[in-house]
Formats: C-alpha cells, structure tokens, sequence
C-alpha cells in the first residue's frame, strides 16, 4: 500500500511539474508574439520625430529665403540634404528593429522569461514618413467664390431712403469660379480673377410693379393687391481684384502652396460683362385667388455692365460691396444705378 501511495504521488508530481513546465512555455511564447508585434508596431510608426525635426529645418530654410539671406536655388539644396538626412536615419532605425526581429525569430527556443523582458522594454525612436517638399512653393490656386446681401438702387437727386424698391426685399446672390495669383514672394499681394453670375434683384414698393413705356421703364400702380413685384437681372461677368492680407506656405506630399486661414484680407476691384436676362415675377391677388405670372423682356436694361467692387473679411469670409458704373435703364431721365452689400465666401 506504502509503494502504490508513493507511486501516485510521484504520478502527481510529474503531473504538476509538466503544466508548470508547460505554462510557462506558453508565458513565454505569448510574450515572444507579442514582443514581435511591438517591434512591428514601432516599425508603423518609426517616422514621426524624423518628420518633425524635417518640418523645423524646412521652416528655418524658408525664413532664411524670405528674409533674403540664401537664394531659391540655395533653399532648394539644403532642403534636400535634410531630406536625405532623415530618410538616412529612418532606415537606420528600421535596420535596427528588423535585425533584432530576426535575432528574436532565430533565438527563439532559448528565450526566457528574463531575456523576454529585455526585448520587450526595448526603446526605439518613433519616426513619422519623411516627405520631400518643394522648395518652391505653387503661386496660383483656385476655387468656388460666392455672394449673397441685400440689393438696391442710387438715384441721381434722391437718398436710399426714398428709394421706391423695398431695403430688405431686394437682394442679389454671385456664384462663380475665381483664380488667385500671388505677386510678390511673400504672398501678401495677390491677383484674383474668373468669372462669376450675378442676379440682382430690385422688389418695388407700394403695390407697384415694372413697366416698359417705350423707352422708359417705369413704376406704375398695380391694379390688383401685389405681394411681389421683383425685376431681376442675370448677369455674367469677369471680376478683377487685388487683394492684400498675411499668408503662410502649406506643405503636403509632393507639393506646397501659398494659404491664408485665420489671415485679414481685403480686396479692390471691379467687373465687367453683360446682361443676359431680365424678367420681372409677379405674385399678386385677384378675387381672392393667389396669381403668379412671369414676363421675360427687355425693360430697357443695360446690355453691358461694369462697376467697382471690394470686400474686407477674415479667412474665407467677408464683408462686400459692389456698385455698376452703369445706369441700370437705357433712357429713363433720372439714372439709377444698381449697388449692393453683403458677404462672400472665398478661398
């Protein structure tokens, strides 16, 4: 009985040393996977302190052009040592993790728990991906340009108001597509131009409403209720501007540009182009039926316009003003000239 007790205990012993024998080569397999994929991960992501320190010197080099002191030539080189310099470093860290990948793979079996540690506690500098920039940067850019504000008339001898067209029920909108130039190295001069749609709206007031007498336009008592009276007029135009204001240079991968956000800016122009349509809407009520009707005519409108406009704002947003040295209406005797304000979005 003594033999048979003892047998089983060391059946149990033997037992409870291999799941201890065997733990541990578990413990130290999960640490092994996970050690690699540590160092995998670094590898992800070994770019991102080599970038930064690339970013500080590109921004050193192009202050030192801005201010004069090396040539665009000059930035271009020193730019591309740095470059070459990070991308230098950046294999030199990799070369280091995938050897000491390939050292943990071949060692494997004869890892311990303690050499485990040390390679898992293993430091590495993390690197972002190096980018060469252009040295220099891209002058013109481009992009969607809109307006919107309230619409009215000056004419000759009479203050706004007097003016016979509604302050808040005449508005305007512009849509277009305009080009930006930088001038001057720094960015703070820039030429703008393209070409936009412009729809002024005049709402006339006191129940009147628009109508062609031969060569005049004028304003006449509607025999019915109106609700609105609104002469509309669709212009194309190509608008010119100079616009001033602080830029900074916007690097990405293969490319760099001039950009202003968080920057004031102002701008001074003018425009120029024709009309394409006029059409006066009319809602009114006629025994107690509601009535819309639209008539497509000339009214003697201006076929060519021109006028002068400017805007001052902060980043993509500003206040506008714009005003057509033209009359509005060929050979009324009094000259009304359109004028609007608003605000515009640009880029």
């Amino acid at each position: 009985m003594k033999t048979v007790t003892i047998t089983i205990s060391m059946l149990l012993a033997l037992f409870c040393i291999n799941e201890a024998v065997s733990q541990i080569s578990l413990n130290v397999n999960e640490q092994f996977n996970l050690s690699i994929e540590k160092l995998e991960q670094q590898k992800d992501n070994i770019e991102n302190l080599e970038k930064d320190k690339l970013k500080k010197e590109v921004r050193a080099i192009n202050k030192r052009l801005e201010e004069g002191e090396i040539s665009a030539t000059k930035a271009a080189e020193l730019k591309k040592q740095a470059a070459e310099k990070r991308a230098l470093n950046i294999e030199n860290q990799l070369t280091i993790i995938d050897e000491n990948i390939a050292l943990l793979e071949r060692n494997q079996e004869e890892i311990t728990e303690d050499d485990e540690d040390y390679y898992t506690n293993m430091e590495y500098m993390k690197i972002e991906k190096v980018v060469v920039y252009d040295s220099v940067p891209r002058r013109t850019t481009s992009g969607i340009t809109m307006a919107a504000g309230f619409n009215n008339a000056i004419i000759d001898g009479q203050s706004l108001d007097y003016s016979p067209y509604k302050i808040g029920g005449s508005r305007f909108f512009e849509i277009g597509y305009e080009f930006e130039t930088v001038l001057v190295e720094s960015g703070f001069v820039r030429f703008r131009y393209g070409i936009s749609f412009q729809f002024n709206g005049l709402k006339a007031d006191d129940n009147k409403y628009f109508v062609d007498n031969g060569d005049e336009t004028i304003l006449e008592e509607f025999p019915h209720s109106v609700d609105k009276a609104k002469l509309r007029m669709d212009n194309l135009v190509i608008p010119l501007y100079l616009e001033f204001g602080g830029t900074e240079i916007c690097y990405k991968k293969d490319d760099s540009y001039y950009w202003k956000p968080d920057k004031v800016k102002f701008g001074l122009g003018g425009y120029a182009g024709v009309n394409l349509n006029t059409i006066q809407k009319l809602k009114y009520t006629e025994n107690g039926d509601d009535k819309k009707v639209k008539f497509s005519e000339n009214y003697n409108t201006r076929n060519i316009i021109y006028g002068l406009s400017a805007y001052i704002g902060y980043d993509m947003w500003s206040l506008y003003a714009k005003y057509d040295l033209n009359t509005i209406f060929k050979d009324n005797p009094i000259d009304q000239r359109n004028v609007a304000v608003g605000v515009r979005f640009s880029k």
